[in-house]
Parts: structure tokens; C-alpha cells; sequence
């Protein structure tokens, strides 16, 4: 509860500090607003142009676009020390500074940065989850709420473990490793939509390696009552957990190469 309690102090002190510039701020926002308006856009212009993809309609679509938005963004702007940070961190030396500090490193990062202007991106997901919802007429039961809720918090975890991954190699070779792009922001613009519509090797790849399909696709497509993969109902509340079980593995292995930490004498 005290690391909690830190997390929040810290989560405000970072709002407060960049809600001094407030112009700045909202000029920024609107920015983040207008680029994921655009990638709304992109399925705005698939749904007008076709009436389906494989089995998902307009509505499943943009169901999918929008529980993919709220969480990558949440994560964004919350996890945000993992999730951009890090690599100046390293790169500057500063992460020496947090060495010295009687708080665990991971925690400290996480409680390094934040980046509020991610709102209008999870307001532009809430609009696309909401519309979808009612396109795609789903039925919210008080079951279902939980399962998208599961999805979203497991999907947080999964996000930022898959950014440790850059931060672990990072740690090793001082600069950002870009290919790391592709787990994340690469997962993030394909699992916009489901893992079906793509070609095997990328539905093994988000599917087993960078597990979206499992977080994301399996709920979501539960709650739409379209199951994407012929498993039983209680899966769908079971595979969200493997969001989970990457974060604790990419956390065990920071925390590992932690040790192998030298510093850049920045």
C-alpha cells in the first residue's frame, strides 16, 4: 500500500507540474487528439468501404479499435517512465540517481513520468468502444463489464511488459532498441483489429509471443458473442491473466539486468 501511496503522490506532482504551461498543454493534447482522430479515421473509411471482414462487422470493428485504444493510451500515459523514459534514463546517467535511492528501480521509473495529454486518445477508444458496443448491439450484463474491465486492466500489464523488453535491452546497449517497435507499437496498430483477419505467422507472433489476441481478442470477442478461437467460455476470462504473466517475467528479468547496469558516466 505505501508503494501505491507513492505512486499517486508522485502521479500528481507530475500533473500538477505539467499543467503549469496550460496552453502548451492544450495545444499538445489537441495534437494527440487530431493523430488518433486520423487512425479512427482509417477504420471510419474500412467500415464505409466494406461491410465486413471476415465475420466482424462494422460495429465488432470498431469495438476492437476502441478496447485497443483505451488501454495501449492508458498505459501511455501512466506507465509512461517505462513506456518513453527509460532509454534518457540510461542514456544521460541518471538512472545512477535512482540507484541510491531506498525504493525499488522499477518502481521508481514507473513513478518517473507521466503523460496527460494520452486523454484525448482514450476519450477518441471510449467513443469507438461505446459506439461499437451499441453498432454491434451488445448486451451488457454485469458479467461482460467485468470481463472488458479484466481485458483493460490485464491488458495495461501486458503493454508495459512488453515495453520492458526495450528497457531491458536498453540497459545493455545504452541506446533504444527500435526493433522492439514492433511487439509494441506494431502490435498496437494491428491488434486495432482481430488477430483473424491477418496471416498465420502474425497471428502466432500476437497471438503466443506478443499475447494481444489472448488479452484482448478473446474477451472482446466473447462480449461481441463471436468467439474467435472454438475454446471454452471459461477461457475467455483465463487468457487476459497471460498480460499478467508477461509483465512478472519482463519484471524479473529487468531486475536481473539491473546487475549488469554500468553506468554511462553522463
Amino acid at each position: 500500500m505505501d508503494t501505491v501511496r507513492l505512486y499517486v503522490r508522485s502521479m500528481g506532482m507530475l500533473l500538477k507540474s505539467q499543467l503549469q504551461y496550460p496552453l502548451s498543454f492544450l495545444m499538445q493534447t489537441l495534437a494527440q487528439l487530431i493523430m488518433e482522430g486520423g487512425e479512427l479515421l482509417a477504420v471510419i473509411l474500412l467500415v464505409d468501404r466494406f461491410d465486413h471482414l471476415n465475420q466482424w462487422t462494422a460495429g465488432d470493428l470498431y469495438f476492437f479499435f476502441g478496447l485497443m485504444s483505451v488501454t495501449f493510451y492508458l498505459t501511455e500515459c501512466f506507465g509512461r517512465g517505462i513506456t518513453g523514459n527509460f532509454p534518457s534514463l540510461v542514456r544521460t546517467g541518471q538512472l545512477d540517481t535512482l540507484l541510491l535511492r531506498p525504493r525499488g528501480i522499477l518502481t521508481q521509473v514507473i513513478c518517473s513520468a507521466v503523460d496527460p495529454r494520452r486523454i484525448t486518445c482514450i476519450a477518441v477508444g471510449t467513443f469507438s468502444l461505446v459506439h461499437g458496443s451499441r453498432l454491434a448491439h451488445v448486451v451488457w450484463s454485469p458479467a461482460h463489464v467485468l470481463l472488458l474491465a479484466e481485458s483493460i486492466f490485464c491488458g495495461f500489464w501486458l503493454v508495459l511488459g512488453l515495453f520492458l523488453i526495450e528497457a531491458v535491452l536498453c540497459i545493455h546497449s545504452v541506446k533504444s532498441v527500435e526493433i522492439t517497435n514492433t511487439l509494441t507499437y506494431g502490435g498496437r496498430s494491428a491488434c486495432q483489429y482481430p488477430v483473424d483477419a491477418f496471416p498465420r505467422p502474425l497471428r502466432v507472433l500476437f497471438t503466443v509471443i506478443a499475447p494481444f489476441a489472448l488479452v484482448m481478442h478473446v474477451p472482446a470477442s466473447r462480449i461481441l458473442g463471436k468467439p474467435i478461437f472454438a475454446w471454452p467460455a471459461w477461457t475467455a476470462w483465463v487468457c487476459p491473466l497471460s498480460g499478467i504473466l508477461v509483465f512478472l517475467i519482463m519484471a524479473a528479468l529487468f531486475a536481473r539486468a539491473i546487475r549488469f547496469y554500468r553506468s554511462t558516466g553522463s
